[in-house]
């Protein structure tokens, strides 16, 4: 165990020769107590340093005074320990029930602190994190092991200002703290969940953590550089560098949500965020540290839930003309009355069974048939717009996977499709029909609809009414295509291309 103080006048030495308090005002430790916060979900994060009956706070986040009382302060036990230390719940300690800072408006429950201790192993401070809750099960092992990585960069941190002062051997230890460190800092950066990347000043990305390949896929060193930009979607790129390129001209902090390209070929919803190191004498930015963390499943269900709210109000306004028009298909096929109304009520189940497939389910109400099939989710969606003997929808090509993921989507956008043409296109009359293909080349799916035999139609003026907006949300952000209409002078021809990977989970045969 290292010495606890050690002798006052030998610890006099030390703290002098580091001279920590003269560094404060150049910000030097400022990342370490934000990255602590942020580490172990704190409020208050702290470098603190004590010096006689003072301890003073060399860097803080969450809280404004810059200094306490030894005799009050929880991390002259932990100095005495020499080691990590924990308390879980401040009420229940001995130590700590009275203490100010327990029972007066700082609140403190939880109290966590990882030694600094300097090459003669003297404990000189910590870095510690406070909480207004107690945390029963402490930190975690990852944290821990965070806070003493914080704590050696801390020390080398203050180490690079008394080799400053001092001018002598111990420069070369202090060297060897700071690449320590910054392996330590590599490990840990590999074995987080979220992206890690660092760039020098100019905004050269340098380095990239494990994860960050693994989730691209891409071979190591092939996107550094500006190579990155590449893995991002071509609709998002221009935004992406315009945001990157203001924050290393101002130095501002870089945040920004896109689309990054997966190892399965996808685009998925990322954060990119990043922040500027900067030199603690100069202020001047020495590299850039940043991370991408995976939001696609957040950023969908907020999209889907929207989209459905907007489905239904959509859906609602328009059931009174999809109704008559249902009515009108049987009336003009079946002149019958008994007949028509059995016909009008074998559709009107057939547009239920249809919109089954849109709606989410949940575990309990989700259908017992297995709905894998495109041509299967296509016979159920136009089965209310098909008269006997005479297909007005017919489907051509072969069939394709499908799942859960995509059935929502695909329903959508056929169903909205189909009550178009209803309405304004080849199934408003007696002669129009419906042909949809599908083909795959084993890697793109490419999906058409095309009127025949309809009212004249002209592209509409603007950016398109809500179903316009459905079929592009459905087809482009939550599957990935792309979206081609041609406007023929019988009717609408539209081309569909997915990625056979946004169908489904399971690899095409």
């Amino acid at each position: 165990m290292s010495s606890v103080c050690g002798a006052d006048e030998a610890r006099a030495e030390v703290i002098a020769a580091y001279d920590a308090r003269g560094g404060v005002s150049h910000g030097a430790l400022d990342e370490v107590v934000r990255f602590a916060a942020q580490l172990c979900e704190a409020p208050v994060a702290i470098v603190t340093w004590i010096d006689g009956a003072t301890q003073y706070f060399l860097a803080r986040n969450g809280v404004d005074v810059d200094r306490t009382e030894t005799r009050h302060s929880f991390c002259q036990f932990a100095l005495a320990s020499g080691d990590y230390m924990e308390v879980c719940d401040a009420t229940e300690d001995p130590r700590f029930i009275d203490n100010p800072y327990v029972t007066g408006d700082l609140n403190v429950r939880f109290y966590a602190g990882m030694p600094l201790i300097s090459p003669e192993g003297i404990a000189l401070g910590t870095v510690c994190i406070l909480d207004t809750a107690p945390r029963p099960a402490g930190l975690t092992a990852f944290q821990r092991e965070g806070l003493r990585l914080l704590a050696d960069l801390a020390m080398a941190r203050l180490g690079d200002r008394r080799v400053s002062l001092e001018r002598s051997a111990e420069q070369n230890e202090a060297q060897a703290a700071i690449a320590d460190s910054a392996l330590r800092f590599r490990i840990l950066a590999d074995t987080m969940p979220q992206m890690v990347w660092s760039t020098l000043p100019d905004g050269f990305h340098d380095y990239y953590n494990a994860r960050w390949y693994e989730f691209t896929g891409v071979p190591q060193g092939t996107t550094d550089g500006e190579g990155w930009n590449g893995m991002f979607h071509p609709e998002d790129q221009d935004r992406a560098w315009a945001r990157w390129r203001h924050s290393l001209e101002s130095g501002d902090p870089y945040a920004i949500e896109y689309r990054l390209r997966h190892r399965d070929g996808t685009y998925r919803w990322v954060l990119g965020r990043a922040l500027p190191i900067r030199d603690p004498d100069t202020g001047a930015i020495t590299r850039w540290f940043g991370t991408c963390t995976d939001i696609h499943e957040q950023k969908l269900a907020l999209e889907e839930r929207e989209i459905i709210s907007q489905e239904l109000s959509h859906r609602i306004k328009n059931i009174f003309a999809v109704v008559s028009g249902l009515i009108a298909f049987a009336a003009r096929a079946r002149p019958e009355f008994a007949p028509v109304a059995t016909d009008l009520r074998e559709r009107v189940t057939a547009l239920g069974r249809a919109h089954d497939f849109v709606r989410p389910h949940s575990a309990q109400s989700r259908p017992s048939a297995q709905q894998d099939s495109l041509k299967g989710l296509m016979a159920e969606l136009f089965s209310p717009y098909q008269q006997a003997g005479d297909d007005r929808i017919r489907v051509q090509g072969g069939d394709l996977s499908i799942d859960d993921r995509s059935a929502t989507p695909l329903a959508l956008l056929f169903h909205e499709l189909a009550t178009n043409a209803t309405k304004y296109g080849a199934l408003s009359n007696d002669e129009g029909h419906v042909v949809v293909s599908i083909d795959s080349d084993g890697v793109v799916a490419r999906l058409g609809w095309r009127e025949y035999a309809g009212p004249a139609v002209s592209a509409p003026s603007g950016a398109g009414g809500f179903g316009s907006q459905l079929i592009e949300m459905s087809a482009v952000r939550q599957m990935g295509g792309t979206v081609t209409r041609s406007w023929d002078p019988d009717g609408l021809a539209l081309e569909i291309a997915v990625p056979l990977s946004a169908l489904t989970r399971q690899p095409a045969n």
